[in-house]
């Protein structure tokens, strides 16, 4: 059995739209018929971005751990299709391998900076009109972040604080918002392939995208304050 959703008149708004995820994101609410405002610290043009100009994309480059580039940024998507309908807050890196002793502060204040901050921001400017249209955000929280672990508990760290933040929003909200956040595990994407040895139980980031669109849909509407496992058998 195929599900599809019809989101023709919805906007959605994806953060890290040039990455693996988020591009698939993209994808696959242009297909179901939404208009996507995408951003991203870089630029769609560059040879690091996987996301493909579409008619019906929009592509906003800014810093989201810059409010008052998010302030704007969410502006001059309410200038171009006046309303926002759904968040995708998919902006986010791994870093780790050292032990806390040998962690340095810079690489704490860039992780909560790139994986907790910009979900905060754009979720804080977002939310006013998604309580207008009666939306729903989801964010990108991590298996591991249920856990900690050795090597990478920072990393770890700013995705439990995602998984919190989800919950709070959801009760802050409720009968408004639908806040809900999914839970990989490890993506088959360009950059893990560099770093790992390829394996036939990764997930595809097109696979998490959809259980996505689904949290965004109808089919969701009593589905709030979630977190959605979505690592299969990985």
């Amino acid at each position: 059995m195929t599900a599809t959703f019809d989101f023709t008149g919805r906007v959605a708004v994806v953060t890290g739209s040039c990455g693996a995820l988020g591009s698939a994101v993209v994808e696959e609410f242009v297909e179901a018929g939404a208009s996507v405002a995408a951003c991203d610290i870089i630029d769609i043009d560059s040879e690091d971005s996987q996301l493909d100009p579409h008619e019906r994309v929009t592509f906003y480059q800014a810093d989201f751990t810059d409010e008052e580039a998010v302030e704007a940024t969410i502006q001059q998507v309410l200038n171009e299709y006046s309303r926002i309908d759904f968040l995708l807050n998919i902006a986010g890196t791994w870093r780790g391998g050292e032990p806390l002793e040998d962690t340095p502060v810079s690489q704490f204040d860039m992780l909560f900076d790139v994986n907790l901050k910009t979900m905060f921001l754009a979720s804080k400017h977002a939310l006013p009109e998604l309580q207008q249209t009666g939306g729903a955000i989801v964010s990108v929280s991590a298996r591991s972040g249920l856990e900690g672990g050795e090597g990478d508990g920072i990393y770890r760290s700013t995705k439990a604080s995602v998984k919190i933040l989800t919950e709070t929003i959801a009760k802050e909200n409720l009968g408004s918002v639908r806040a809900n956040c999914v839970l990989p595990s490890v993506l088959d994407t360009p950059m893990n392939r560099e770093m790992m040895s390829p394996s036939d139980e990764w997930v595809e980031p097109s696979e998490v995208a959809r259980v996505m669109q689904f949290l965004c849909s109808d089919a969701a509407e009593v589905t709030s304050g979630a977190a959605v496992p979505v690592y299969g058998e990985a």
